[in-house]
């Protein structure tokens, strides 16, 4: 096929190169299918007939241009996230090969074994589950609990982007929890992997408009963006699907290829054989609740009401993410960056025009450069903006002005506006056992309560009538389970990953060492003369991949080697500004030579209502450092 076989979209001429015109990627034949394909990207359609003897033709990724990752190939040789893991799962071996380790992640699992074991690897599997919105049904929750102590390591971890995390699943039982989670109400599928993952919105059960109209697109976007070719269900119950019927905008979304947008008669229509070349995430907020770090995300989506509270359209936001890799200046954590408006009825098919914008033109032969952030970075905003309103099919309109973004974190009782209260509750690190995980289950069980997972690792139960709120308290609060005004401000805005003992990547400890670093920033408050309802959000990963957003908080603590941190300022309460890299390889014994001076000094110096990360930005790290260097030792 030569460069004569595509036509271009209307208008696209100026926006695509001659190179990328003629590109063309191969694909293997698909191993069970033998229908006829339409493949479609940037640069035109292309008609190809898989035969017995030849591979099916495509559209894809570059072929002569540059190399493509070994990701790429295992996804273009895996008949759509099935082989080789279906044949994987059938061995007695304890782990899957390679290949399978990179497609189990689509369905929503990583491979994992514990780091601290000597004598050989105990492999395992975490499962992640997707809840657009932090949603919960009573009868998930009540199946995760069970699944927790009879299939995982009698935890449940709550995630920063509202969602079950269930570590210790071994490969025999995989098939048995998959299915339970399928079958009450759950599902794992795109949890992991490179297509659009959880939906973010706020957990907040409010009975009004905006967060409501936020909600209802979170799920839709969710639906969506999610796989077609049914994967998932063949894998885990067998191809029986568990699906609820679909919004009609949602399908007429996603079929509709008026723009270029989509592979005609794949199973994939929006994803291809490829998918997308990394993870990609969305946030959907209402004006000043960022409580879904908004500006993290690959796109960040908020809801434009009317003088009369009705929604009307969003302000879109665009190349937000936080990956980056220690002493490689050429990755790193970005802001998302305003995009334009777009009516109601527009949403799902600009979403749609942003992910596909993506899939022609993120970078598939470098992972490290794959996010949608890089493309942003490389193109600027204004091309990106020309390449995603092609796809659309029009231009995008203004941003609407919007007031200014809070952090809102929904712990303690809330009415709900519709005569029932939620009761958002601090969950250290987002880690439910013990005696809090029995007390959770009894309490949810018996007033047969749905619940919400918030962004900041929290837990929000709904639905509450007036005369259960004072037991619910109470026992509780037994449980270690308080109302925000006993738990330490260090503590509600703080956040942690897993990283030792089971993450693959974990340079140092996070979630295990985060309690004694607030402990001692407590300590070193009160030595300085700070007050007790003073707080800094503090973030604290094992890596540099930013798993709990440390990029963002007013002191990010970055693992860059055994019991050593990076240590990230600037950020703010509302999560607004970026944090910079301060200093290097801070061994975890020597915070307080770095920290007490910045403290003590922001007492003294600060202006009005001046937030931490504020105060370093506006002094700056050479004075920082000065100050540092000059401390003799706080207040007397």
């Amino acid at each position: 096929m030569s460069s004569s076989s595509f036509r271009a979209p209307a208008g696209a001429a100026a926006l695509f190169s001659a190179d990328q015109k003629t590109r063309l990627g191969r694909l293997e034949a698909l191993r069970s299918s033998h229908s006829a394909f339409l493949g479609r990207n940037a640069r035109g359609i292309v008609s190809v007939r898989p035969s017995s003897s030849s591979p099916i033709q495509a559209v894809s990724t570059p072929e002569t241009a540059t190399k493509r990752s070994k990701v790429e190939i295992i996804k273009e040789k895996s008949n759509f996230i099935r082989y080789p893991l279906n044949e994987e799962l059938l061995t007695e071996a304890p782990n899957v090969n390679e290949s399978a380790v990179q497609l189990i992640k689509f369905h929503g699992s990583y491979q994992q074994y514990n780091r601290e074991e000597r004598g050989g690897r105990s492999y395992s599997f975490m499962l992640r589950t997707k809840n657009p919105s932090g949603k919960v049904p009573n009868q998930l929750y009540l199946t995760m609990d069970d699944l927790a102590d009879e299939f995982g390591i009698g935890t449940l971890r709550l995630t920063t982007r509202q969602t079950f995390q269930l570590h210790g699943v071994l490969k025999q039982n995989l098939k048995t929890v998959m299915s339970s989670i399928i079958k009450n109400m759950g599902s794992t599928l795109g949890a992991c992997g490179d297509l659009n993952r959880n939906v973010l919105a706020p957990a907040a059960p409010f009975v009004k408009k905006d967060y409501l109209f936020a909600q209802e697109t979170a799920d839709n976007i969710a639906a969506l963006l999610s796989p077609q070719s049914g994967f998932y269900y063949d894998m885990w119950v067998d191809g029986e699907q568990f699906m609820t019927a679909e919004p009609p905008e949602v399908v007429k979304a996603r079929n509709d290829n008026s723009h270029g947008t989509n592979f005609v008669d794949s199973p994939e229509p929006i994803y291809g054989t490829q998918f997308l070349p990394r993870k990609f995430k969305v946030a959907v907020t209402v004006p000043t609740d960022n409580s879904v770090d908004l500006l993290t995300n690959d796109i960040g989506v908020v809801v434009v009401s009317d003088e009369n509270g009705e929604p009307q359209g969003f302000n879109l936001y665009v190349g937000g993410g936080m990956g980056r890799t220690h002493r490689m200046e050429s990755t790193f954590a970005r802001l998302a960056e305003p995009l334009g408006y777009v009516p109601k009825e527009g949403i799902l098919y600009a979403v749609k025009a942003i992910v596909v914008t993506q899939r022609e033109h993120g970078r598939r032969d470098d992972r490290k450069y794959s996010r949608m952030k890089y493309l942003i970075s490389s193109w600027g905003i204004e091309k990106f903006k020309g390449v995603v309103e092609q796809y659309y099919g029009k231009k995008f309109e203004p941003s609407r002005d919007l007031p200014e973004w809070e952090f809102k974190s929904y712990l303690g009782w809330h009415e709900q506006g519709d005569g029932a209260w939620f009761c958002g509750l601090h969950v250290d690190s987002g880690r439910v056992g013990g005696i809090m995980k029995k007390t959770l289950r009894d309490v949810i069980e018996k007033y047969k309560i749905d619940v919400r997972i918030t962004p900041n690792q929290n837990i929000v139960l709904c639905d509450i009538k007036t005369e259960w709120k004072r037991p619910i308290t109470t026992v509780l609060a037994q449980a270690g389970l308080l109302q925000p005004e006993f738990v330490d401000p260090l503590n509600q805005t703080a956040m942690a990953c897993p990283a030792f003992p089971l993450c693959p990547l974990a340079i140092t400890e996070a979630e295990r060492g985060i309690p004694s670093i607030l402990k001692r920033v407590r300590a070193m408050f009160e030595k300085v003369g700070l007050e007790y309802d003073e707080s800094v959000v503090i973030r604290v990963t094992g890596c540099p991949n930013g798993c709990a957003r440390p990029y963002m908080a007013e002191l990010g603590l970055v693992g860059d080697g055994p019991n050593s941190y990076q240590v990230w300022l600037g950020g703010t309460p509302n999560q607004t500004q970026i944090a910079r890299s301060f200093m290097d390889k801070v061994k975890v014994h020597d915070l307080e030579k770095v920290l007490e001076p910045l403290f003590y000094h922001w007492k003294l110096e600060r202006q009005t209502k001046e937030s931490f990360g504020e105060f370093t930005t506006r002094m700056g790290f050479e004075k920082l450092r000065e100050l540092i260097d000059t401390y003799k030792g706080g207040p007397q």
